[in-house]
């Protein structure tokens, strides 16, 4: 081993020490003393409900922990938006749990609780996955509430999806083991079936203050909406459990007597571990996002037996694409390459250099026909992003860059095949796009420590911003010293630089996941058997282009 990879080695696992640092604190949600405030009531957390519902806690994967990081920070913060979502085993069958973290401000809704809440439906839809929420929260957050009631990627667009998931057979399951209040009160009721908690349950449209307030009765909120009221009384719930294992409990078994599921057919065999240790991508993953590597030594770890059939090897190079088998499912493979390669293909001067990590007209045309072959063959796509955008230039320009770029975006868009897309390095402007970003309904989508996404990397972005800011101080007269321009490229790009991290990326729900590299293969794995259960219903059309 090299001295540079031993660097590079030593920087990777500072960041991944970093990634775990994180994560311990926001397994904790709002505190020590909040969880041992639940434990006294006699229930358990979020964390511990969903761990228990599952059959290994280790064969999951969390979406979304770390929503909410550094934002509403004014309101005393929301860490993992006040609700935990994991893709996991209940009773041998996968499915998606949701758990109220009552932690977090009694489990209130802030505007990125529903955005989250919502991913976890789409994962279903999409999937056609059981889905288990496990209520305990206080409603909308009410000093927000402009931000998360009325729109259509609001609150309301839970319960449209309840009744969506509903009508196309989607198993839905909920369980009231705390709060469940105003307009949540729909959600376990638009469930297929729902249990409650007794003495800690209790779903009511208003709460006795407010039902005191309103109509001037006076009612107790066991009376009003407990366990013993809604399951003897009004038919509201199915199952009254006599606390939160016995809750649990019942939902294990109701979900083990779920009938078999229509598979989409992707193809699998006996999965194999790489040939190559995985452990290697810690130094062949270089420090800095400039520094060339070459992606093959980064597939060569992430495939089984580390054997990869590449398409079109030597054309269109800064894109490598080929098959591959990830825990024994096939996959195609669309990776951006980091080397700077010689090329002599059709649209370039023969030995003509590329930078690595921009997409090239040649590039982007095989992509285009790979990812068609793919579609063609019923193969799930697996986008490793690295990009830093598509090449510019008069060059480019003439060779018609726009036309080729929008040929793999057109087939990006309407792939049918499900698609999962880790972001390595950067994933900048138009090249996060072309190489499946959130915009383009990715199955699921994740990143490494190391990831950046933005428009443009930092010193780039940092400088366009500079010139501005500096051209409208001189407008009003200041003048800009060197030391002046230095002072405000380092503020700017500081700012900048906040904002491409991936942990920027993940709060805002951009990314479902930051992960440890060796995970890449559980999580990829776990997604196309979560896509098995959803039968490709349309045939793949890449309507109109321009050749």
């Amino acid at each position: 081993m090299d001295i540079n990879f031993n660097k590079n080695e030593d920087h990777n696992k500072l960041l991944l020490s970093d990634l775990k640092s994180r994560f311990a604190k926001v397994k904790l949600g709002g505190g020590q003393k909040r969880i041992d405030k639940l434990h006294a009531e006699g229930k358990m957390t979020a964390r511990e409900r969903i761990d228990y519902l599952l059959d290994d806690k280790a064969k999951s994967i969390e979406i979304g922990a770390f929503v909410g990081d550094e934002m509403y920070e004014e309101h005393g913060g929301c860490p993992s938006g006040g609700v935990v979502v994991k893709m996991g085993y209940v009773s041998g069958k996968q499915c998606i749990v949701v758990a109220n973290d009552a932690t977090v401000k009694a489990g209130a809704w802030f505007p990125i609780t529903g955005k989250k809440n919502l991913r976890a439906q789409e994962i279903a839809i999409e999937n056609r996955l059981p889905i288990i929420y496990l209520v305990d929260s206080a409603g909308v957050y009410l000093p927000l509430q402009d931000e998360i009631f009325p729109d259509k990627e609001n609150f309301g667009r839970i319960f449209r999806n309840n009744a969506i998931m509903s009508s196309m057979g989607i198993t839905q399951i909920a369980a009231v083991m705390g709060s469940c209040v105003a307009g949540g009160a729909y959600l376990p009721i638009m469930s297929d079936e729902a249990l409650i908690v007794d003495k800690t349950g209790s779903i009511f449209l208003a709460g006795s203050y407010l039902v005191k307030a309103a109509i001037g009765e006076s009612i107790d909120n066991e009376t009003l909406g407990g366990a013993t009221t809604h399951c003897e009384i009004s038919g509201v719930t199915d199952y009254k459990a006599k606390d939160d294992k016995d809750a649990l409990d019942r939902i294990k078994s109701v979900v083990g007597k779920i009938g078999d599921y229509e598979k989409a057919g992707f193809n699998r065999v006996k999965a194999e571990k790489p040939a190559l240790d995985p452990k290697d991508i810690y130094g062949i993953l270089p420090k800095s996002r400039a520094d060339q590597y070459d992606m093959m030594e980064i597939i060569k770890r992430l495939v089984d037996n580390s054997e990869f059939d590449e398409y079109k090897a030597g054309y269109g190079q800064t894109i490598i694409t080929g098959y591959a088998r990830i825990e024994g499912w096939a996959v195609g493979i669309v990776a951006n390459q980091r080397k700077i390669v010689k090329t002599a293909g059709a649209k370039t001067k023969p030995s003509e250099m590329q930078f690595g990590g921009v997409i090239y007209s040649d590039s982007a045309d095989k992509a285009t026909r790979f990812i068609a072959n793919c579609n063609q063959k019923k193969i799930p796509l697996v986008f490793l992003q690295d990009v830093t955008g598509f090449m510019v230039g008069s060059k480019s320009e003439h060779g018609g860059i726009i036309k080729d770029g929008a040929k793999m975006v057109n087939a990006v868009s309407n792939s049918v095949v499900p698609k999962f897309t880790v972001v390595i390095g950067n994933s900048y402007g138009a090249g996060n796009y072309a190489m499946c970003g959130k915009a383009y309904d990715p199955r699921l989508i994740f990143a490494w420590p190391s990831a950046e996404l933005a428009v443009m990397g930092g010193a780039q972005a940092a400088k366009v911003l500079l010139q501005i800011e500096a051209a409208s101080l001189k407008a009003k007269g200041e003048e800009i010293t060197p030391e002046k321009e230095a002072e405000l490229f380092d503020k700017i790009k500081a700012r900048y630089d906040k904002q491409v991290s991936p942990y920027y990326a993940a709060a805002r729900l951009w990314t479902d996941a930051i992960i440890d590299p060796l995970d890449t293969r559980t999580w990829i794995s776990m997604g196309i058997e979560a896509a098995n259960h959803a039968p490709i219903e349309k045939p793949f059309n890449l309507g109109v282009i321009q050749v």
